[in-house]
């Protein structure tokens, strides 16, 4: 059986990491018991330091979880994929969608996974991939079944 792939988005690993985050809980209980594959892009990684460099050792932090290999890092900044990005938000300027989210989307299509770890229910419960296909939010929607 081939395990699940999972792309990652900034809420939870900045949720992760601060304790103070109303979402800290959840991320740590939902994230725990996943198996599998977890890919993020460079968009987010950017994203999530810049969220976390305030907090004292936060960075260090996640870059030490990352250092493990616990998350993978999928390149971002491509020009194809820079431009499939800007094509990706202009499509969706109405929800809004910004780049990292573009890129995940991006990524998830690639990766033929619908499964995401992020806090942006909005977001992706609009977003669609390959076509038509729902993202399964996986710490808002554990028990679902994923394909």
């Amino acid at each position: 059986m081939k395990p699940l792939v999972y792309v990652v988005d900034t809420g939870p690993l900045v949720a992760l990491f601060n304790r103070k985050d109303p979402a800290h809980g959840m991320v740590r209980s939902g994230w725990g018991p996943l198996f599998g594959k977890f890919v993020t892009t460079g968009a987010v990684i950017t994203e999530s330091f810049h969220m976390l460099q305030p907090l004292a050792g936060g960075a260090e932090a996640l870059t030490g979880f990352l250092r493990k290999g616990l998350v993978a890092i999928d390149e971002t900044f491509a020009q194809n994929r820079l431009d499939a990005a800007v094509a990706l938000m202009a499509r969706y300027s109405d929800t809004p969608m910004d780049f990292a989210d573009a890129t995940l989307v991006l990524l998830a299509e690639r990766l033929g996974t619908p499964n995401v770890l992020t806090l942006d229910e909005r977001g992706f419960r609009t977003f669609r991939f390959s076509g038509k296909r729902h993202f399964r939010l996986v710490l808002q929607d554990p028990l679902r079944d994923s394909s």
